[in-house]
């Protein structure tokens, strides 16, 4: 087997991983595979003699391209929205594709991923790097050019706020889907008290209309406010197509043969307790969803 051969096949074997890393990093899939594709050209041109562990550096490759994707993102970002969405893994509602097992363990939600966007790019690296890869804070110190102890501090700040705004949803998808389809049958019939019930009282509605849209993000509290908005759109009940959206249960909403929207719902305890929404017809124009068939 030749030198080029060899170095694909070894890369070939982490790059799931690594993409699951870069998603994580950026909410972005295409982002990440741009980072990856980066990684392998870094790879490529790299003299990879002495290094032990393959899959540490290009870890660590992958996660420095991702840190000054966010640097330079932050940069460019003159009045940020009041949420961004990230880009939503679609899958059937009966199962997870295994193609999306790795990218969507540890609950890797959209609402995880919202508040992740909140972060600064550095607690954002050493959040992910630690908690979710369980990469030792002495690796991530370099990256973020701080000591270890630092590091560490970057961490608990950014688990603080996760912990504070991004509920873990109910392990049952069956309890899930149950109570996302009682959310959508009391839209369908157009009964308040019945959507009021199935919401948390704190519940948060986050919309995405990208910059194509007149109101280009919404964000409502409260169940009775959220109940309101919901009832507006009853009449988009009968195009809800159930889906898994990051591998919990959502919807895809499909009218005319165009998405017109992706939902995702975190239950906890029962209640829905955060529902993102993208509907942004340009970056909806990209999704594929030949997996629902």
């Amino acid at each position: 087997m030749d030198q080029d051969a060899w170095l694909t096949g070894r890369f070939e074997e982490h790059r799931t991983r690594l993409r699951a890393v870069a998603y994580r990093m950026l909410g972005s899939l295409s982002e990440a595979d741009d980072a990856v594709q980066e990684a392998w050209l870094r790879l490529r041109r790299a003299d990879t003699g002495s290094v032990e562990n393959l899959a540490a550096w290009l870890t660590t490759v992958v996660a420095r391209v991702c840190l000054n994707m966010l640097r330079s993102r932050e940069s460019r970002r003159e009045e940020p929205l009041d949420v961004h969405l990230p880009d939503p893994i679609i899958g059937r509602a009966d199962g997870v594709d295994p193609e999306h097992e790795v990218l969507l363990a540890d609950a890797v939600g959209l609402a995880l991923l919202v508040v992740l966007d909140t972060l600064t790019p550095a607690e954002r690296l050493a959040f992910v790097l630690h908690d979710m890869f369980a990469v030792p804070f002495e690796e991530i110190a370099p990256m973020v050019e701080r000591s270890p102890a630092a590091t560490r501090q970057l961490a608990s700040r950014a688990r603080r706020r996760v912990q504070g705004q991004a509920p873990t949803p109910d392990p049952d998808l069956a309890r899930q889907r149950a109570v996302v389809d009682a959310f959508f049958a009391a839209t369908r019939d157009g009964d308040f008290d019945a959507l009021v019930a199935v919401l948390d009282p704190d519940v948060v509605l986050r919309a995405d209309g990208g910059t194509a849209r007149a109101r280009p993000t919404v964000v409502v509290h409260g169940a009775r406010a959220v109940a309101g908005q919901a009832s507006t759109a009853s009449r988009l009940a009968p195009f809800v197509r159930p889906a898994l959206i990051n591998g919990t249960a959502g919807a895809v909403v499909v009218v005319a043969g165009r998405v017109f929207s992706v939902m995702a719902f975190t239950v906890a305890h029962g209640k829905i307790v955060a529902v993102d929404v993208l509907y942004d017809p340009d970056r909806l124009a990209d999704l594929d969803l030949a997996v629902l068939d």
